[in-house]
């Protein structure tokens, strides 16, 4: 495994996991380089590539909480952080669905989607790109997500806990086959 062949696969990914947990997008540009440094110094010491994945999202993890940290601005044990919580069982199972409901969407819609939360594009750049406001575009993405959840809704029972995070799914008995 080297690094010039996973990170262009994983860069947007992982681009549009930062901008979920961190709102500033200068820290998520520094956060992204910090990651690729730590993932170029230890590739090498990962063994199994089947976990390449998990281990790429688990660093970006520990960035994140050494981010807040050092800047002071979480004085919670890591385990206290809300989207700490996530499973990442549960997270990798879902992933591999997404974009086939996203593309179920309509054109326009799939399109944004697709660029902003798999590709990692802000919404402020996406916005600039269409010559749209920018809380046009916030209230087009809020309504695009809540009508991808419904077609998650139309195929599996979603679970949720306390903070709205999904913490389980179950395919419904006429599931609809997307994933």
């Amino acid at each position: 495994m080297r690094i010039e062949d996973i990170w262009p696969k994983y860069r947007a990914r992982l681009k549009a996991f930062l901008h979920s947990r961190v709102s500033n997008a200068a820290d998520v540009d520094d956060l992204l380089q910090d990651i690729s440094i730590k993932v170029m110094a230890g590739l090498p010491a990962l063994k199994d590539p089947a976990k390449l994945q998990s281990w790429l999202f688990q660093t970006a993890d520990r960035t994140i909480i050494d981010h807040y940290r050092k800047n002071g601005r979480a004085q919670a044990h890591p385990d206290d952080l809300w989207y700490h919580r996530d499973d990442p069982e549960t997270r990798q199972a879902l992933e591999g669905c997404v974009e086939p409901f996203i593309r179920g969407l309509p054109s326009e819609t799939a399109d944004m989607l697709l660029a902003i939360d798999i590709q990692g594009m802000s919404q402020q750049d996406y916005a600039d790109h269409l010559g749209l406001p920018y809380s046009t575009l916030k209230s087009r993405v809020r309504k695009g997500r809540a009508k991808l959840r419904r077609a998650f809704e139309d195929c599996c029972n979603i679970s949720m806990d306390a903070r709205g995070n999904i913490s389980d799914v179950q395919e419904k008995p006429q599931a609809c086959k997307k994933c």
